[in-house]
């Protein structure tokens, strides 16, 4: 137990040193850490249907805390987070509920557990069902008790989310009268495959009291504690168990020391029944031992990556030390001058994101240009402008009023009501350019290297920029909603006015582009003529007698007439 406790101790020093090489906090609340499902105290329970897992688990605690026999088969894992605490007496069991404690009895947690299994006997629960435990008898472990690995609501996926972690000890429960068939047992061959070189692997021999007739079975169990079995069991150290029978059922009365008494009993027991097996192998305390040196190992194993991680991260530290200055470090001023600068260079990346479309910055720009003119067009404006709608609203905002040129309060309403749609897609986009800047302060926080080797700091800036962020959020959506409100309150004559203009305007352009090309049209046509008709060279002076003899001819015409009028007027 002793041995357990101070591994428990470094086990949670390497938590922390693991915690600090990945840039983690090492000051989280313990409720947080407490389901991890990766530690070096994790002992998971693997066995078929009958053989004795909860019966040996509960040996560990020292309380018939899980269900045991038939009627009380795991049905659904169940993970026991235990803790030590040497100031309870030997039958006080605290039942910790987020951070109250609740002292419960071991028969009443037995029945609550039994409850929950049996409604999901049908239903085949997958759910964990969690504890976390304070007794003085339990070393600091966690137990899981998964269902036996012959039932069918148990595949691989829920074998691997508890086996398949380097640290997790493997606990494989074979009952004795098995012992003989051991190469060809489920939970060894499982174990194998999470863990080839057993380093991380205890074989449990359980209910020896129940073969004690069966000497092929004795004879097996002692081969294996011996370390002479089939090959694949030699490389894992193997202990045998009784289970509660003798543990914890004589020890439920009686007083403070039975517990202890009942252990030793339960390892003479054992000694009577394998006569040749070493003493070493036999009962809890045995069980205890080989957890502790199989964890021990598994530390042993990880320590040297983290020693060497950290002596790098202690130099990176000494680096920085030495670039910023000591005294500086070491001072308040100091402090607040280098938050103030890691504040300045985070809100450079965050500018730099937004001026030139780095990572989502380009997202901004495309919420004003592309989504919300989108949604603008998207509006129903047809409705709204349908010749029934428009008289309808000019009818209704006129009344009996008529107007003499223009229907302003008809139009007045009418863009009224469209400006009202206009609310929505603008608070649309005030959420969207939201979402988008409270990414981008994610990514310059990532993006600022000062940030990185503060990391409390640095979730503290981002935690205070997207809060401010979440203040103009609600800010910006009334501005825009108070500009759209004036927009639909405030419609001048004016803007009527620029109406007429813009469309006389149009109209004069539209002429002048007509007339422009009607003119360009007669210009071409008479060019044409003008090449048809015009004298061939060197028939200049033929044309022109031609001419000069047409003129003559008229001038005599014209004489001629006159003398004729002449004549008439004197007769």
């Amino acid at each position: 137990m002793e041995a357990i406790e101070e591994l428990s101790q470094l086990s949670e020093s390497m938590k922390q040193a693991t915690a600090l090489l990945a840039d983690e906090d090492v000051d989280e609340s313990p409720s947080s850490n407490s389901r991890r499902s990766s530690t070096f105290l994790n002992v998971v329970a693997l066995g078929c249907v009958g053989a004795g897992k909860s019966a040996v688990l509960n040996s560990v605690i020292g309380h018939p805390v899980l269900p045991t026999g038939e009627n009380g088969a795991t049905r659904a894992p169940i993970s026991i987070d235990l803790q030590k605490d040497g100031s309870l007496s030997s039958k006080s069991i605290l039942l910790q509920i987020d951070n109250k404690s609740q002292q419960v009895s071991a028969s009443a947690l037995r029945h609550s557990l039994q409850d929950r299994l049996s409604k999901g006997a049908t239903g085949q629960i997958r759910d964990e069902i969690y504890l976390k435990l304070r007794t003085s008898t339990a070393p600091s472990l966690k137990l899981i008790d998964l269902p036996g690995l012959d039932q069918r609501i148990v595949d691989e996926s829920m074998v691997g989310d508890y086996a398949e972690h380097s640290d997790a000890i493997l606990l494989v429960v074979v009952p004795a009268a098995q012992a003989p068939e051991i190469a060809s047992y489920r939970a060894l061959r499982i174990a194998k495959e999470y863990d080839g070189e057993g380093t991380r692997t205890i074989g449990v021999i359980s209910k020896i009291d129940q073969a004690t007739t069966d000497q092929k079975a004795i004879a097996a169990v002692q081969a294996l504690l011996l370390n002479q079995g089939p090959p694949k069991t030699t490389d894992i150290p193997w202990i045998a168990l009784i289970g509660q029978s003798v543990s914890i059922a004589s020890a439920q009365s009686g007083s403070e020391n039975s517990l202890e008494t009942a252990w030793k009993a339960e390892s003479e027991s054992l000694k009577s029944i394998l006569t040749g097996a070493p003493q070493n192998k036999l009962g809890r305390i045995a069980l205890v031992d080989a957890l502790a040196q199989q964890i021990r190992k598994r530390m042993k194993v990880r320590l040297p990556n983290l020693l060497s991680g950290l002596q790098g991260k202690s130099q990176i530290v000494q680096d920085e030390l030495v670039r910023l200055g000591e005294q500086m470090v070491q001072s308040a001023e100091g402090t607040r001058a280098i938050a103030l600068e890691l504040c300045r260079e985070f809100e450079d990346k965050f500018l730099q994101h937004i001026m030139t479309g780095e990572g989502s910055g380009w997202k901004i720009v495309a919420s004003f240009e592309g989504n919300f003119p989108n949604r603008i067009k998207q509006l129903p404006l047809d409705r709204h402008f349908d010749i029934n709608n428009v008289k309808r609203i000019v009818l209704e905002a006129d009344g009996y009023q008529p107007y003499l040129i223009s229907p302003e309060k008809g139009l007045r309403s009418l863009i009224k009501g469209v400006l009202e749609l206009a609310k929505e897609p603008s608070r649309l986009c005030v959420d969207e350019v939201h979402h988008v800047l409270v990414d981008i302060v994610s990514a310059s926080a990532n993006a600022t290297p000062g940030l990185g080797r503060y990391p409390p700091f640095k979730r503290e800036v981002v935690a205070i920029a997207s809060a401010a962020l979440d203040g103009f959020k609600n800010e910006s959506k009334k501005m825009v909603v108070a500009l759209v409100d004036m927009e639909r309150v405030f419609v001048p004559p004016q803007h009527f006015i620029r109406l007429v203009q813009r469309r006389m305007e149009r109209q004069r352009r539209e002429e002048e582009l007509k007339n422009r090309s009607s003119k360009k049209g007669n210009d071409a046509e008479q060019a044409i003529l003008n090449r048809a008709t015009s004298p061939q060279t060197g028939g200049q002076q033929t044309g022109g007698s031609l001419k000069s003899m047409r003129e003559k001819s008229n001038q005599a015409d014209k004489e001629v007439q006159e003398a004729s009028g002449f004549k008439d007027c004197w007769s």
